[in-house]
């Protein structure tokens, strides 16, 4: 994206997100970079776009009349974007793709791999972030298409991939690795590690169904920090299964004595939207 089109970006991600840093992260940029372009379209227009504060930025005046342009003019350059890519005949192009990390981890890098051997020119942006980050991602255009928990919002259309499931993870010589499928009532007294971030908390969810509560010690988003700390004895918890392929932790693993899973797919805010590139990319998902 040329330099003016970063900068309309840059004042749209800043609006969006009400943050300066949540826009530096979003858009792979440094906070200074980001104060620097809004700054600088700021004196292009001789116009104040954005309030800033201790608790973040807002619009002004000015800039909410100006916001639904700069929306249609980044909207119609997306648009411009898959055209191009389309008369190139998939020779260049783009995809920006929302995922969590162990979608990441143990999907991407072999569909990417693969599309790579029939379309090598075509390059990547990977965010990173929580189910409810990429669904915002998804439905505000920061990212052409997202890996997510499924069902996804109304809005989204929905590829499913896979369903996974969600097991319990102790220390090696935990006295629970005696069952071959745990009670979940049994998790409650230990000091439970748990695994979320965000509104879509699929592990809260299962406690909350039977009337439960876990013993909370430790809140993550970082499946490979709450590995370690079950590792060290420090606790347990439950992750979906997908996060154990290949983990290079020596814990144990148990079925929980009630049934519990998450859907996974791909989200996107409409296939026949989408550039060519990214609809070709479809193709070599794992569907199921």
């Amino acid at each position: 994206m040329d330099t003016g089109m970063q900068k309309y970006r840059a004042f749209w991600t800043a609006a969006e997100c009400g943050s300066l840093t949540k826009a530096a992260e979003r858009m792979n940029y440094t906070q200074s970079g980001i104060s620097r372009m809004i700054s600088d379209l700021e004196s292009e227009w001789k116009l104040s776009l954005l309030e800033r504060s201790k608790s973040g930025v807002r619009l002004t005046s000015d800039g909410t009349v100006l916001m639904p342009r700069v929306k249609r003019l980044l909207e119609d350059a997306e648009k411009l974007r898959m055209e191009v890519d389309a008369l190139n005949g998939l020779q260049s192009g783009l995809i920006r793709i929302g995922t969590f990390s162990s979608a990441a981890t143990y999907w991407l890098p072999n569909i990417i791999r693969e599309f790579q051997k029939d379309y090598p020119n075509i390059g990547y942006e990977i965010l990173l972030g929580d189910y409810t980050e990429i669904e915002a991602w998804v439905q505000s255009g920061a990212v052409d298409c997202g890996f997510n928990r499924l069902p996804t919002l109304p809005d989204l259309e929905e590829i499913y991939l896979e369903q996974d499931r969600l097991v319990a993870i102790l220390p090696e010589h935990h006295p629970l690795t005696a069952y071959e499928r745990v009670p979940l009532a049994s998790l409650c007294e230990e000091p439970f590690m748990l695994l979320e971030k965000g509104a879509k908390a699929e592990v809260s969810e299962i406690f909350e169904r039977n009337g439960l509560k876990p013993n909370v010690h430790f809140t993550t988003w970082d499946d490979y920090a709450v590995m370690s700390m079950v590792e060290a004895g420090l606790g347990i918890s439950i992750v979906p299964e997908l996060i154990l392929r290949r983990a290079p932790y020596r814990i144990a693993v148990r079925e929980l004595d009630v049934p519990a899973t998450r859907r996974i797919g791909l989200t996107l805010r409409s296939r026949k939207d989408v550039s060519a590139a990214v609809r070709k990319f479809i193709e070599y998902l794992p569907l199921r």
